[in-house]
């Protein structure tokens, strides 16, 4: 089975560097908070332009930890997205704020600017866009809402390592950036890990307090804080495959090139990518009313695809609470409804993306 992802390739073309350097790792007997973190810390601030970048224990505690930062509490609304994986509105809610749910734009997948100034109320203290997929939300028009309400905005960066709004990269446009470095993300390391970047000095602080059980100072604790601290292991990988993101995220933009000149059906859509946007291509994306037939066919060529997400997270049982129905987010219940992820990985071969193109061109 040609799978999503496929992991192996990418540890077999790394593997002298990567096994070099968790030998370094286990030599050094130092697994928490240490060198590889510091180093990586430093590399990814200086990749993005920012001065401070803080390594969590994964994607979800970054956003926790960067909306605990801004003191978001009970009964504090903040504006998101619900077309995301659940931990975007999961951390909201597990602070016992409220997720504040505003429709997408059907060909980025993110959400709708146009739509956020409506939702906005006196309990509104921020704004949590999601770069879905590897393409960029839309930052200005964010910026520009967050800047007349002064509201703080933090980026979902999951899955948009590398990504670019008018040049600039994702991430370093709001108050914090948030990144997973999940095994199967466009940076990845081969466990649980994350990042959070930010311009700010005292928010950085606050982020490396939060991280570490609220302490500053060996057994001082200053907050209520948690375990989250970026594991060396995982750091000394992650840096492994930093040297090559823009080399990787390069071989994505080529395959998905390569999928839009190969996949040719008019009840097809493909993923776009606006002016000015640079998208990374975590996944490759299409809609289709067609979408159940296509994946029998893929499926029943040995070829791997997946629904990203099946089911909006206003229509999840866990946010009931929140009073939302069917047909409260129409153009999110519509992609949910049609779209379909292709494999995508830098290792993927044109002689594969022309097969799976076949497939989908063939599919009754």
């Amino acid at each position: 089975m040609l799978p999503m992802v496929d992991l192996q390739r990418q540890y077999n073309a790394l593997k002298p560097e990567i096994d070099a350097a968790i030998g370094d790792v286990l030599r050094s007997t130092q697994f928490i908070l240490g060198p590889n973190v510091s180093k990586l810390e430093e590399e990814i601030a200086l990749y993005h332009g920012v001065p401070y970048a803080v390594g969590v224990a994964s994607g979800t505690d970054a956003l926790l930890l960067a909306l605990r930062a801004c003191e978001i509490g009970e009964g504090d609304e903040v504006i998101t997205t619900p077309f995301t994986f659940v931990a975007t509105a999961e951390v909201i809610a597990l602070l016992k704020a409220v997720p504040v749910f505003v429709d997408i734009q059907t060909d980025s997948f993110n959400i709708d600017p146009g739509k956020i100034e409506p939702k906005i109320t006196d309990r509104t203290k921020a704004i949590l866009p999601v770069h879905l997929f590897g393409h960029p939300a839309d930052m200005d028009a964010i910026l520009e809402l967050a800047g007349k309400y002064r509201l703080k905005v933090i980026e979902d960066c999951a899955q948009s390592f590398g990504a670019e709004f008018r040049g600039k990269k994702a991430g370093t446009f709001g108050d914090y950036g948030c990144f997973s470095f999940f095994p199967s993300k466009n940076l990845a390391c081969y466990g649980d890990g994350g990042m959070v970047i930010t311009g700010d000095e005292e928010a950085a602080r606050r982020i490396r307090l939060l991280r570490n059980h609220g302490s500053g100072k060996k057994y001082h604790h200053e907050v209520l804080g948690y375990n989250s601290r970026l594991d060396e292991m995982q750091a000394a990988i992650v840096r492994v495959k930093l040297k090559r993101i823009d080399a990787f995220n390069a071989a994505r933009r080529r395959n998905a090139d390569l999928y839009r000149n190969s996949i040719r059906r008019d009840d097809v859509i493909l993923p776009s990518e606006a002016e000015q946007y640079l998208h990374v291509y975590h996944q490759f994306t299409l809609r289709s009313g067609k979408r159940d037939r296509i994946m029998a066919a893929l499926t029943k060529n040995a070829i791997s695809s997946t629904v990203y997400y099946p089911v909006p997270l206003h229509r999840q049982e866990v946010f009931t609470d929140l009073g939302l129905k069917g047909g409260d987010f129409r153009n999110s219940e519509i992609c949910a409804e049609e779209v379909l992820s292709l494999p995508m990985f830098p290792e993927l071969t044109e002689e594969e993306i022309i097969r799976i193109s076949d497939v989908i061109n063939h599919a009754s």
